[in-house]
């Protein structure tokens, strides 16, 4: 009895709930035997793990040396990096993943591999001369919730490029361009020289153009005409390297918080910044959509790599001359690839590298390559013709549920959308903390001075109005992030007008920001004004 009833006992099907589980389970279910079987990772990309899938969307910022990765970074967080210095130099030596934590704190590469968490534990195989050169910042940090940032050593020009990393540089490079979301590639409106290196580095990003995002860096420091002819300039660099008719995406602005230098281009730097931050906050969005194309990707990639593998076995000899027709079989693989494209209906965009994969061929024993498996290729095109079809409805479900949330937060992302520096909505309010404290407000030495400003301005009945303060604020040359987030920290009532008070507050913040200090997430006690600080009170 016990026995009829056990064979009646049907597997309950899996229940899918996210689009990320699906991947899960049909990558462990139909590709990976594959890639086991046709020893795809010993030619191209390791396994996925877990944590490949469940991991934050993640930036890659790459360029020479003293473009201003870090400052571009470290201009997002609006935070110091842990670990990090800035300088003309290169000085940036190693690979450093950005990560949110509670507290501060550097995880050096060994450490981070053996994370089961993070999603570097392939990076074993570069060896410790990477891995001591590869490290994680953890800091608490709003942007740091929705996205993680990798920061990458300065690419070389010149004599400095002759001198050995002691590591794969472009391999490593490949492999984050593999599974990052985005790849920022900054440019310097000075340095628009492509180096050896640089072009190695560019060249190991192929496959993954549409992650790719170009920043022409400190254009603040040229003229209008002069950045029409760096513009022109770079754009003709980047068709030699990349080798296509189609045209970047270039970003143009000045990505730090320092004032410009010459200003006359900000309403273009302006526009580009905006555009770029829309880019990146919707990242979160698109996450899973950005999961699924790249497992199709690499789909493809393995049912080509199975081909290309057991065609080998097929035309390998059972008893002599082996080594000679192994030298040939390598020496015919563009022949090779021609006839499995023709005779498997397979496009030629899905092929590896041909001269990488004939360096790879060349230690491998042909005899120990597998022939194909009916079963295994029936599973893999069932996942690329109907698997993944049938996520598309949890995909568009979750991009309407997403569609509600606000993206990237926090960091540059608040001054973008803060009181007159956005267009759309001027006065947008935000909730402030009550201040009990009694302190000397610390702006009152030069309120006399602020004050004169202020009725040189002829504020109408106490107040200015947004535009007058947004025009007089413009004139210290920092960019409109940062006088989004002065205006937000200041406009205590949330009005969209500035009364002496909050004018005084304001010209107070813009001096602290011209003399290199960093702005408070909010405003402490002995900052708030003291008519302010009884009108919280009152309110509470």
């Amino acid at each position: 009895m016990s026995r009829w009833g056990r064979k009646n006992v049907k597997k309950a099907p899996e229940v899918i709930r996210t689009v990320t589980e699906g991947l899960k389970s049909l990558y462990r279910k139909k590709l990976l035997p594959l890639e086991q079987f046709y020893g795809f990772h010993d030619f191209h990309s390791p396994s996925l793990e877990d944590a490949d899938f469940d991991n934050k969307p993640m930036v890659l910022v790459v360029g020479q040396y003293s473009t201003g990765k870090t400052t571009f970074i470290k201009y997002l967080l609006e935070q110091d990096i842990p670990g990090s210095r800035i300088g003309p130099e290169p000085t940036t030596d190693c690979f450093t993943a950005i990560m949110h934590g509670e507290v501060e704190g550097v995880i050096p590469g060994n450490a981070l591999i053996v994370d089961p968490n993070k999603p570097f534990r392939k990076l074993n195989p570069f060896g410790n001369t990477f891995l001591n050169r590869f490290q994680c910042a953890q800091m608490p940090n709003q942007v740091l919730e929705s996205i993680s940032i990798i920061d990458t050593p300065g690419i070389l020009s010149g004599a400095k490029q002759r001198v050995s990393r002691g590591y794969d540089f472009p391999a490593v490079l490949r492999w984050f361009a593999e599974r990052v979301d985005r790849i920022i590639l900054l440019f310097d409106a000075h340095k628009l020289e492509i180096s050896d290196e640089f072009s190695e580095a560019i060249g190991a990003l192929k496959g993954n153009e549409d992650k790719l995002r170009v920043v022409l860096n400190k254009a603040d420091m040229v003229g209008t005409q002069q950045l029409m002819r760096v513009y022109g300039a770079l754009m003709w660099s980047l068709g030699k390297v990349f080798n296509t008719p189609e045209v970047l995406r270039v970003y143009i602005g000045s990505f730090w918080s320092e004032p410009l230098m010459v200003a006359d281009n900000r309403k273009l730097f302006e526009l580009e910044e905006e555009d770029l931050f829309a880019d990146i906050q919707n990242l979160p969005r698109n996450a899973a959509l950005r999961k699924l194309n790249d497992l199709v990707k690499r789909a493809r990639l393995v049912r080509v790599h199975a081909h290309i593998i057991s065609y080998l076995k097929q035309e390998m000899p059972s008893m002599f001359r082996k080594d000679n027709k192994k030298k040939n079989l390598i020496y015919q693989l563009p022949v090779i690839f021609s006839k499995i494209q023709l005779q498997y209906n397979i496009s030629a965009g899905d092929f590896p590298d041909c001269a990488k994969m004939q360096e790879q061929l060349m230690v491998h024993d042909f005899t120990k390559f597998k022939t194909l498996k009916p079963h295994l290729m029936t599973a893999l095109d069932e996942l690329l013709s109907a698997d993944i079809a049938k996520l598309m409805p949890l995909l568009r479900q979750e991009e309407l549920e997403a569609g509600d949330q606000p993206g990237v937060q926090g960091g540059a992302f608040i001054g973008t959308r803060a009181g007159p520096f956005n267009e759309g909505d001027p006065f947008a309010e935000e909730n402030g903390e009550g201040c009990e404290e009694e302190e000397d407000w610390v702006v009152t030495k030069d309120k006399p001075k602020y004050d004169e400003i202020f009725y040189n301005l002829a504020p109408n009945e106490g107040k200015l109005s947004g535009t007058k303060a947004k025009d007089w604020m413009v004139s210290s040359r920092l960019p409109n992030s940062v006088l989004g987030r002065i205006w937000k920290l200041s406009d205590l009532d949330h009005d969209g007008m500035l009364d002496d008070e909050e004018f005084a507050l304001a010209s107070h913040l813009i001096e602290v920001k011209l003399e290199g200090h960093g702005l408070p997430p909010e405003l402490p006690a002995r900052l708030i004004p003291p008519s302010k600080r009884r009108q919280k009170g009152s309110d509470a």
